[in-house]
């Protein structure tokens, strides 16, 4: 990545991040409860690393397998299997599912995941990314995974919201302090 757009990435992550905190501020449909938004100041983030961006293979799963995901507050929840994403993160080779919902209100990618963050510095019940391919996936193509977006699921804020947890598949066995951390280090 050059320089300057190493900085227009750190740019857009900046302004996701602030975005991000005033909706959790200051919408009505925000997970932190409405008598504890006065006092929210801002979610924790690891400070922006472009070595957690990551050039990942595609393999498109032509007939998707279901998977079935325990949730936090509630019955498991049914996805498919779509796409496995192959990649190298800290001279580890790597592989996270991409999923669906059986019937999908849109076209995006659900990744849930769990690092050896989880449970210490990141929320206990893992973290997700979600993908908005611009176009149908294949199997020689590369997405590019930044994990500097991972974020903390609703449940961990209130425990009015239900959250999947990321199948035992998606538990990564390296550290990946990127995104954001658990609410309790805020």
């Amino acid at each position: 990545m050059s320089e300057s757009d190493a900085a227009d990435w750190a740019e857009r992550l900046q302004a996701n991040r602030e975005e991000k905190d005033r909706f959790f501020a200051e919408h009505p449909q925000s997970p932190i409860p409405p008598e504890e938004r006065d006092a929210f100041e801002s979610l924790s983030y690891f400070d922006p690393d472009p070595e957690f961006r990551v050039e990942a293979d595609v393999t498109v799963h032509d007939d998707p397998e279901p998977v079935e995901m325990e949730t936090t507050n509630g019955p498991p929840v049914r996805y498919l299997r779509v796409v496995t994403f192959a990649f190298e993160l800290r001279g580890e080779d790597c592989e996270l599912h991409g999923y669906r919902q059986e019937n999908p209100e849109h076209d995006g990618l659900f990744v849930p995941l769990r690092d050896k963050t989880t449970g210490q510095q990141t929320y206990s019940g893992g973290r997700y990314m979600e993908f908005e391919p611009e176009k149908d996936l294949d199997e020689a193509d590369t997405i590019t995974l930044d994990f500097n977006l991972a974020y903390t699921p609703f449940c961990a804020y209130s425990d009015t919201f239900s959250c999947p947890l990321p199948p035992e598949e998606n538990w990564l066995e390296v550290i990946v302090p990127a995104g954001e951390k658990t609410p309790e280090e805020a």
